[in-house]
């Protein structure tokens, strides 16, 4: 089982000395990957409402994740770089593709695009997109994107894309690039099934945040189900899952990895945020502390 950690936004500031003091005792220690969330615009609580905004209102200090990409991977070696996830939807696919290839080659393959619709109606105003067709163009993004990464040139006429006799150069390293979803919130445990279908047709791995219980064993089935009418094996299908460690012991975190296991999970990233930590210290004495305890469990 993969370990990751999660980019702890919002509980950081912006200087990049502390960022890379994070990023780099991050991978020394050997964590598989880093979870970078996306938020382009924050809104104004006294305007706007809904449940997230308590973590990424306005005053919420969040990265743009593909810029932050660009830095860590010169200031990184080893670990995956992964966006968990990029608000697809409300982004113009062929700029998305132009950056996650130049992400890719500049780390030397390393790039893991985790993507998802999101929630915050707000930015999808601002940047021109429409919030209520987000999940049927994903789809089609997802198809622009790898041909985009895999084709010199491409020649693509959908619902929403029109590329013309036209390519990216450089190419990634991986091509295409692996493409997460990510799946589910505190607020939405149950998914859509029209969400749980894509993720059974279309991705190379998910990130769920869905309840450890029988609920959540019964998602997974249905992913599979799905995943199995498209053709395709579930096993195949890797699946990563969250593990919040603020306010929990130890023995509160193996249950957790263990109930991660029960699901089928093959990947765990560990959240410290939530904690009252200081950036970057006492955040990677967390991690620190979680990787001794857990180490024993795994193996």
């Amino acid at each position: 089982m993969e370990i990751g950690a999660i980019f702890p936004q919002t509980e950081l500031s912006a200087d990049p000395g502390a960022i890379r003091e994070f990023v780099q005792a991050v991978e020394a220690m050997g964590y598989a990957n880093l979870f970078i969330a996306d938020h382009v615009l924050g809104a104004d609580t006294r305007f706007h409402h809904h449940p997230s905004l308590a973590s990424y209102s306005y005053k919420s200090v969040v990265h743009e994740p593909l810029t932050l990409l660009g830095y860590l991977a010169a200031i990184t070696t080893r670990i995956t770089l992964a966006t968990g996830i990029l608000i697809l939807p409300q982004r113009q696919t062929a700029l998305v593709a132009k950056q996650a290839a130049e992400i890719d080659v500049l780390s030397g393959g390393r790039l893991r695009l985790g993507i998802g619709v999101g929630w915050n109606q707000v930015e999808y105003e601002a940047l021109n997109q429409d919030f209520h067709t987000r999940g049927r163009r994903s789809a089609e993004q997802i198809a622009v994107l790898r041909a985009l990464w895999t084709q010199e040139v491409v020649d693509f006429h959908g619902q929403w894309h029109h590329i013309t006799h036209a390519g990216l150069n450089p190419l990634p390293v991986q091509r295409p690039i692996p493409i997460w979803f990510g799946v589910g919130s505190s607020q939405t445990p149950q998914p859509p099934e029209a969400v749980l279908r894509r993720v059974a047709r279309l991705a190379d791995g998910w990130s769920p945040n869905i309840p450890t219980n029988t609920d959540g064993k019964n998602i997974v089935a249905r992913v599979h189900h799905y995943a199995t009418e498209a053709g395709r094996d579930p096993a195949a299908l890797p699946l990563e899952g969250r593990v919040r460690i603020a306010g929990k012991s130890p023995a509160e975190w193996i249950n957790l990895i263990q109930a991660w296991a029960g699901l089928g999970a093959t990947h765990i990233i560990v959240e410290t945020r939530g904690g009252g930590l200081v950036f970057p210290h006492q955040h990677l004495a967390a991690l620190r502390q979680f990787q001794e305890v857990i180490g024993p469990v795994l193996g």
